[in-house]
């Protein structure tokens, strides 16, 4: 038998009491669009640390990217991740 992961949860709407409508990825929504807002920031920040650009395309572009600002972007990342994560699990 197959487990499912995520059960889809019926919820009544706004248009009656007795009337049941499914949520678009049910309650956990918030937490689905916060675990990949984190992952994304702490990605793109660190890869842009761990290999930065060869040579810049424009004369107003800098070579690396800033140490402190991406290194606060990967922790907030991290931090984000890891709670919605554990959001979903628990």
């Amino acid at each position: 038998m197959v487990k499912q992961l995520h059960k889809v949860r019926q919820y009544e709407s706004l248009s009656g009491p007795g009337l049941k409508t499914n949520m678009f990825l049910g309650p956990d929504l918030i937490p689905f669009l916060m675990l990949a807002l984190g992952a994304a920031l702490f990605v793109g920040n660190g890869l842009a640390l761990l290999r930065p650009r060869d040579e810049p395309k424009a004369d107003d572009e800098l070579k690396r990217a800033p140490l402190g600002r991406s290194l606060v972007m990967v922790l907030v990342g991290l931090i984000a991740s890891v709670w919605a994560f554990a959001t979903l699990v628990g």
